[in-house]
Formats: structure tokens, C-alpha cells, sequence
């Protein structure tokens, strides 16, 4: 609120003149420091004292106490604006703040008022701390106490509790996890995961087939197992390599949520309220690849009839649905290497406004093939660094990052409607709080090194979620240690957090890109951060890039700090797709 809200601005024309020569209206400054730092007052009403002195009542310009002045006649004082209105100056009082009991979500406001060209300045109380912007990277913050001491002559402070608010029924329905799974290249089940990421491990192996024999780079994270030796032979023989490891994360999850082996009519659930959505890019790329051999080889009768169902993306959203009798829908999002993230805000959203009451979501993909390893190396994406001491050839957010490592798994969430979790008793992991999306809209494989898409996804998913940026406790970054894209990322979060310390953590160090999958894979880990209070370290092997300007926990796991509640799984694809998941820790 600049000046007055009522009063046009205020014409100032400086000069000095004798105190017995201001009348009422005058806008004066008693001495020229006070001229010089704008403490100016008005002269409501003038009053001879004795024959050498003058009595002057002022006010502030902008409202406020008045005070009496003795002044010599011969005094001389500077005045900047002749007949102001004294009837429409209020006369304002600052309420005692030293007893108040403040609740987050009360607003304090602050305005100079002997400055007729002030602002005023407002500051919302949030998590204990007084902040002038939540979703401003500025961090302009204050404590209890500095508020408590606002005020005094020159300044009128204003407390505004924050309003009781009314409880209704109506609206969107709150998400919650209750299960995960995941297949990744530290071992089969949430439990090797978790561990590994704790312990700074890493699943990044040299491919030592014959068919990448001949590759300028032959290392990938894989998954250490053959996930067909833990299905069914007949089911297996029918799914391709990604399905087999989104059957196997869906079918964890769905143990971990505390439903029984099986699927929905063995736990007593209707299956047309249960949903699927996984993101992929291609799935499993080596079975169209192996049929076009087949049919060059052998002919057509040599190509299998299963060749084109399980080449198709789709193919793990149609077998965790069929594997768990899922009839609500099996949808699959192919959003380049946001895949899994947007997989998982487009579930959050069904389950919000009731199409399903429950859904596993999140990514599965197997592109560890020679053909998609060559590509990427001929698009130099790849890093060429070796494992060796136990280092990873993934270097997110270091100095000598030089590309990324292609990877392969699943990672599977159940979402769920918290009515119908809480009806069942379920253990509730986090809420699933929002999503955001962007399109960079600059490039078919190379990131907008503005990072404004980026960062615009980030805010989305921070006001989905009903939050504000200074909510954020945590990043888990999509960073894949490639030059361009770390850079571009880590621009926009300084544009939207500012410098203030921010946990962030990366965890392709760990596992390689797993494409499609990571963000299935990724939003796990966030759901475990948030719900055991612990930060995995990042890993690489190498030296941070210090002007990236971020909090990268490197070495050992952190604490995740108090004041705040949200925490944010990054993912962004070739072609400038964003995608960003909020998710909220519970008490």
C-alpha cells in the first residue's frame, strides 16, 4: 500500500522557512537529518506558546500518534508540501504485540508512516518463522521476538490473526501413499533400495554380452537379477522385460499396503475402483528388435504373435492389471524421461476427484539394448567415465560430470484416498500433496538453460499442493550429470528457493538413468525421505560443481530439517517435458 490509499500523491517542493511561518497542512522535517531519512509531519494545528516560542500538534502523514512541539520561532525547518488535508490524516495507534499469542497463518503488516511515500510491507507467519514472500526466493525473514519489537513513533504495525477456518466436505479428496515397490539396478524390493541409497552403493556394471561388445560405452545400471526367474514361467514368457519389473514392484507395493496376495477380489475390493498408471518411454525396446532379427534371419513364421502386445508401451500397465485384477482403467503416460512422474500426478488426480479410490503408480522401463546404447553415445549423453574404486560413473551436480548412465527398473506407489485408507487402518507413508507440469518449448533433446520451464513446473506443484515455496524441506533432483541439464536445473532452483539451504540430493549416481522408470523409482525414495526424516548422500565419485550454487548432501546421509513439510521428486524428458511431484509428510 503505497502513501495513503485515499490521497493522490503528494507534491514535494523542499524549502526552508522560519517555524513561525508553517500553518496547519504544511508537511514539514523539524531538522535536515530528519529531511534528509523522509521523516516528515504534518502540522494539524498551531498555537503561540510565548513570544519566542510556537506550539505545533503533528501527525504523521500516513496516520499515526501525535506529538507536540516547543519550537523557537526563529527556528528554521524544511517544508516539502503546503495545505494537506489534516481531516483525512487518521490518527492510528500500534496494538501491544508483547502478549499476543501468534498462529501461523496470522499476517503482521508495517508501515513507516512519517514517509507519505512508503510501501507497506507485510510478513505471514509460517512454520514459526515470519516471512515478507512464501513463494519468493528472497529469504526475508523474522522471529517472534523482532515483531514483537516493531513499532515506536516513526512506524503503525498491524496484527490480523489468521481467520478460523471452516471445515467442508466438499472438493477435492486428499491422496496418501500406502505401498511401494521397486526393481532397480541395487537388487530386487524397496529394502535393497533403500539401503543402498543410505550406504552411497551403486548398481552401475560393465555389459560384458557380446552384443555390446563393439559399443564406445558399455556401462549401465541393470537390475542384478533375471526378473523372469521370479515370475510364473507362463506368465513370464508373455511379458516383456519392463513388465516383469512393474509386475514385480506392483505386486510389492500391493503386500506393502497391507492387501492380501492376488489382487482386488482377494482383498475384498471392488476392481472398478482401482486404477493403474505407469509411465514408459518404449518399455522394452528389445523385443521388436529381436523380431525384426527373427524375420530377417528366418523368416516371418519365425516371429512370434506375442511380438507386437509385448513391444508396445503399454504392456506393464496391462499386465500389473491383469496380474492384480485392476478393471478401473491401465493408463500409460509417455512423457519422454518424465514419464513416471506424470504417471503418478495424472493417478493423484483420478483418485482426487473420485474416479478411482485406489492406484499403483509410477514407471517400469528396459532399454538396455545395443541399439539405444549406441544412439545415445553418438549423441555424446553418455558418460565415458569407468567404474572403478567403487566410484560411479554417474556424477550428478560434479565438476567432471560428463554425461549420463542408462538404466533399467520399476518403481511403483500405491496411492490412495485418505477417507478409504483411514476406513482400513492403513500405515500411511505421506500425502501425495500435488503435481505440476511445463513445457521448455526450446529444444528436441537439449534443456532450456534458462530453466524457467523448470522452475515453473516446481511452482505448480508447490500450489497443487496447496503449499508455498518456503514449505520446501527437500529436492530429490532429476540430474543426470550431464553439463547442460544439472545446470539448467539447478538455475531454476535458485530462481524459485533463492539461496537459502535447501537439502538436494541425486540419486542416478546410484542407479544410472532408468528412463521412463525414474520417476517411479525416484518418487520411492522422496516417500521414504520424508517418512523416515533422512536424506540420502548423492554419489559420484567426484568433486561438487560449487557454482551450481546448491546444498548437494554428498558423503553421508542428512537429517531432513524441520520448518517445513513438502518435498519435491524432479523429472524432465528429452523435448522439454517437465514434471514435478509434492508430497507432504504426515504427523
Amino acid at each position: 500500500m503505497s502513501n495513503s490509499p485515499h490521497s493522490p500523491e503528494i507534491p514535494f517542493a523542499p524549502h526552508p522557512v522560519s517555524a513561525a511561518e508553517v500553518i496547519p497542512g504544511d508537511l514539514i522535517a523539524l531538522t535536515p537529518d530528519d529531511a534528509e531519512r523522509d521523516c516528515w509531519y504534518v502540522v494539524m494545528h498551531t498555537l503561540p506558546e510565548t513570544p519566542e516560542t510556537i506550539r505545533l500538534a503533528l501527525r504523521p502523514p500516513l496516520g499515526g500518534a501525535d506529538r507536540d512541539e516547543v519550537l523557537g520561532r526563529n527556528l528554521r525547518v524544511t517544508v516539502a508540501c503546503h495545505r494537506m488535508d489534516v481531516g483525512a490524516i487518521p490518527r492510528l495507534d500500534s496494538p501491544d504485540l508483547t502478549a499476543v499469542e501468534f498462529r501461523d497463518g496470522d499476517r503482521v503488516t508495517s508501515l513507516r508512516v512519517v514517509d507519505p511515500r512508503a510501501d507497506e510491507v507485510s510478513y505471514v507467519r509460517r512454520w514459526g518463522v515470519w516471512h515478507r514472500d512464501l513463494d519468493g526466493a528472497a529469504d526475508e525473514v523474522a522471529t517472534d521476538a523482532e515483531v514483537r519489537g516493531w513499532g515506536g513513533a516513526e512506524y503503525v504495525v498491524r496484527h490480523q490473526p489468521r481467520p478460523d477456518r471452516e471445515v467442508t466436505a466438499s472438493g477435492p479428496r486428499r491422496v496418501v501413499v500406502t505401498g511401494l515397490g521397486a526393481v532397480t539396478p541395487l537388487g530386487v524390493g524397496v529394502g535393497e533400495l533403500w539401503r543402498g541409497l543410505l550406504d552411497g552403493r551403486h548398481g552401475i556394471r560393465e555389459l560384458d554380452g557380446e552384443e555390446f561388445a563393439e559399443l564406445p560405452v558399455r556401462v549401465a545400471g541393470t537390475v542384478p537379477v533375471d526378473p523372469a526367474e521370479l515370475l510364473p514361467r507362463a506368465a513370464a514368457r508373455r511379458m516383456n522385460r519392463a513388465a516383469q519389473f512393474a509386475v514385480l514392484a506392483a505386486r510389492e507395493a500391493w503386500d506393502d499396503a497391507g492387501f492380501v496376495a492376488g489382487g482386488t477380489r482377494e482383498s475384498g475390493l471392488d476392481p472398478e475402483r482401482v486404477g493403474v498408471s505407469l509411465g514408459a518411454i518404449l518399455g522394452d525396446a528389445s523385443v521388436l528388435v529381436g523380431g525384426d532379427r527373427k524375420l530377417r534371419d528366418k523368416g516371418p513364421r519365425a516371429v512370434s504373435p506375442l511380438t507386437t502386445p509385448m513391444t508396445v508401451p503399454s504392456q506393464a500397465a496391462s499386465q500389473v492389471s491383469l496380474d492384480l485384477h485392476i478393471t478401473g482403467e491401465a493408463r500409460t503416460v509417455t512423457a519422454a524421461c518424465a514419464s513416471g512422474t506424470e504417471a503418478i500426478g495424472a493417478a493423484i488426480d483420478r483418485i482426487r476427484y473420485g474416479r478411482v479410490d485406489i492406484a499403483l503408480a509410477g514407471g517400469a522401463e528396459a532399454v538396455v539394448t545395443p541399439a539405444i546404447m549406441a544412439s545415445f553415445a553418438a549423441m555424446r549423453a553418455l558418460s565415458t567415465h569407468a567404474p572403478a574404486d567403487g566410484s560411479s560413473p554417474s556424477r550428478p551436480f560434479g565438476k567432471d560430470r560428463d554425461g549420463f548412465v542408462n538404466g533399467e527398473g520399476a518403481g511403483v506407489l500405491v496411492l490412495e484416498a485418505e477417507e478409504h485408507a483411514r476406513a482400513r487402518g492403513a500405515r500411511i507413508y505421506c500425502e501425495a500433496a500435488g503435481w505440476g507440469l511445463s513445457a521448455d518449448a526450446h529444444h528436441m533433446a537439449a534443456p532450456d538453460p534458462s530453466g524457467a520451464g523448470v522452475a515453473l513446473a516446481v511452482r505448480r506443484a508447490v500450489r497443487d499442493a496447496g503449499g508455498h515455496v518456503v514449505d520446501v524441506v527437500h529436492v530429490n533432483a532429476h540430474a543426470t550429470a550431464t553439463v547442460e541439464g544439472d545446470c539448467a536445473e539447478a538455475e531454476a532452483l535458485r530462481a524459485v528457493f533463492g539461496r537459502r539451504s535447501l537439502p538436494v540430493t541425486a540419486l542416478k549416481g546410484h542407479l544410472g538413468h532408468l528412463q521412463g522408470a525414474a520417476g517411479g523409482v525416484e518418487a520411492v525414495a522422496t516417500v521414504l525421505t520424508l517418512h523416515h526424516g533422512v536424506v540420502p548422500p548423492t554419489v559420484g565419485g567426484g568433486e561438487l560443481d560449487d557454482a551450481l550454487g546448491l546444498d548437494v548432501v554428498v558423503g553421508v546421509r542428512r537429517e531432513l530439517p524441520e520448518g517445513g513439510d513438502l518435498a519435491l521428486s524432479n523429472s524432465f524428458g528429452f523435448g522439454g517435458h517437465n514434471a514435478v511431484l509434492a508430497l507432504r509428510r504426515v504427523g
